[in-house]
C-alpha cells in the first residue's frame, strides 16, 4: 500500500468513476485500475462494488476511506511542514469562502497576500457556510471565512467582518426615497430572498409576524444576481450595505435603513484548533488583521464548546 494507490482509491471513491478518476489524475484507466486492484489483493476484500456503470464503496472500502483520507492529510502536511523548514510560506492554502465574501471581503487580502507572499498558491472553495465548515473540519480547506454565530467543537473564531443588512429597492420604487422602512412595510411588496444561509434564515424569523402577506417574488442563491434582479423591479430584497455600494454610487439601486430593528451580517475566520497550522495559513491570518483592523488576541476560545 502505498500514497500513489491510496491517492487512486480516494479518487475513485470521490468521483464515483474510474474513467473520471483516470481523467483527473492523468492516468488512464487501465492504470488506476491496476492500483486497486493490488489495494484489494493487499486488503484481502473488495474495496468496489462494479454493478454496470455505478460505482459505490463496499464495507471494506468504506473503512478504508477513513484512514487514506486521514494518511493522505497527514503526508500532505509532512511535505508542507518540510517546506516551510526555511520559514518562508510557500506550497498550497486552502480557503472556503462563498461568492460574496470573495467578491466584497476578501480581494484587498489576498493582493497583499500574493504580494508578500508569491510562492504561495492559493485555492478557493466556494460554498455556503455549513458546507465550509464541514471542509474544514474535515481537514480539505485549511481556512474557511463563514457567517457567524458558529456552533463547533475544536474551531478557532477571529471575527473580520460587521456589516448591517438594509433593504434593497430600485431608484424607481415607492420606497425608494423613505429615511428608514419597518418591516411591516417591507412585507407588502413581492421579495426577492437568498435560497438559503444566515440572512435568509433571519429574514424569515423577523417577518414571521407578516408571514400571511409575505410574497416571496424569487429565490435566488447569488448577491449579484439578486442585485441584479433587484434593480430590473422584479422586487425588492435585504442585503449587506457595503455589497451595494457600488450600485448605489452608480444610481442602479437605493438602500434604506430598517425601522426599530438592527440586522447585521458578521463574518469570522475559522481554523481546527487541533491540526498544525502552515506558515501559509497563519501569514494569511496576519494579513487578514492588518486588512480587517483585527487586534491581535481577537480569536475567541473554542466555538460551541
Amino acid at each position: 500500500m502505498d500514497f500513489d494507490q491510496l491517492a487512486s482509491f480516494l479518487e475513485v471513491a470521490k468521483q464515483q468513476s474510474f474513467s473520471r478518476a483516470a481523467q483527473k489524475l492523468f492516468r488512464t484507466q487501465p492504470a488506476i485500475s491496476a492500483q486497486i486492484r493490488l489495494l484489494e489483493q493487499e486488503c484481502g476484500e473488495k474495496l468496489f462494488d462494479r454493478s454496470g456503470k455505478k460505482i459505490s464503496l463496499t464495507s471494506a472500502g468504506e473503512t478504508l476511506l477513513d484512514y487514506a483520507q486521514r494518511l493522505h492529510q497527514l503526508h500532505r502536511d509532512a511535505l508542507q511542514a518540510i517546506a516551510e523548514l526555511e520559514g518562508t510560506p510557500r506550497g498550497k492554502l486552502q480557503i472556503g469562502a462563498n461568492e460574496a465574501t470573495c467578491l466584497y471581503v476578501l480581494p484587498q487580502a489576498f493582493a497583499l497576500f500574493k504580494q508578500n507572499y508569491p510562492q504561495v498558491q492559493i485555492s478557493i472553495y466556494r460554498n455556503y457556510s455549513h458546507k465550509i465548515l464541514q471542509k474544514v473540519q474535515d481537514g480539505a480547506v485549511d481556512l474557511g471565512i463563514l457567517t457567524l454565530p458558529l456552533k463547533a467543537n475544536s474551531i478557532e473564531v477571529m471575527p473580520i467582518f460587521k456589516d448591517e443588512v438594509q433593504v434593497v429597492v430600485p431608484p424607481q420604487h415607492p420606497l425608494a426615497n423613505r429615511k428608514s422602512v419597518t418591516l411591516e412595510e417591507m412585507a407588502s411588496y413581492p421579495l426577492i430572498v437568498p435560497t438559503t444561509g444566515n440572512t435568509r434564515h433571519m429574514l424569515e424569523r423577523m417577518l414571521r409576524a407578516y408571514r400571511n402577506r409575505v410574497q416571496i417574488s424569487m429565490e435566488l442563491a447569488s448577491v449579484e444576481t439578486i442585485k441584479k434582479f433587484v434593480g430590473a423591479g422584479l422586487g425588492i430584497s435585504v442585503i449587506s450595505r457595503s455589497y451595494a455600494l457600488p450600485e448605489v454610487e452608480a444610481g442602479v439601486l437605493r438602500l434604506i435603513p430598517l425601522k426599530g430593528v438592527k440586522f447585521y451580517r458578521e463574518l469570522g475566520l475559522i481554523h481546527r484548533t487541533d491540526r498544525h497550522l502552515s506558515h501559509s495559513a497563519k501569514a494569511f491570518i496576519e494579513v487578514i488583521r492588518k486588512v480587517r483592523s483585527v487586534p491581535e488576541g481577537k480569536i475567541t476560545g473554542r466555538a460551541g464548546k
